[in-house]
């Protein structure tokens, strides 16, 4: 018995339409959208009172995803710093393998999204950048250059 994969990475957000945009644009596919509330989810999550809308993002033809998640109620917290630095503890970021590094950046930039530095060529063998979404959380992209050979 063992792990038979990752299903999906769960961001909560304050404007899901902007966190599902800002997917959309790296690449991902708008699976569903709607709200889950009740004893069950309650339960599960140890919050009561709950009514939560999410939207499940998914790369398409592939079963891993990203659940965006906007509480009604119960208010959300807000993260303190609102935009933590990259080595803040706790979940730290989702990568993304891209085929064109700059026109995903430019996709992102256009609905709110800034590169944290710098694309960089991690010895030869990507390029690889941090973006911070307009929600404050980071994602990583990978494009992988050519092998030679």
């Amino acid at each position: 018995m063992g792990v038979q994969r990752i299903d999906n990475i769960g961001i909560m957000v304050g404007d899901l339409d902007a966190a599902v945009a800002f997917f959309d644009a790296i690449g991902l596919e708008l699976e569903g959208r709607g709200f889950v509330e009740g004893r069950v989810v309650d339960d599960c999550i140890d919050v009561d009172d709950t009514r939560c809308e999410i939207a499940m993002m998914r790369v398409p033809g592939e079963s891993t995803g990203i659940e965006l998640s906007r509480f009604e109620r119960p208010a959300a917290h807000s993260a303190q710093p609102a935009a933590p630095p990259v080595n803040t503890l706790g979940l730290h970021r989702a990568m993304f393998a891209v085929d064109d590094i700059e026109e995903t950046l430019r996709r992102l930039e256009a609905v709110g999204g800034s590169l944290l530095r710098s694309i960089v060529d991690y010895e030869g063998v990507y390029r690889l950048c941090y973006v911070r979404a307009p929600e404050g959380f980071v994602v990583a992209l990978a494009q992988q250059l050519a092998s030679e050979g």
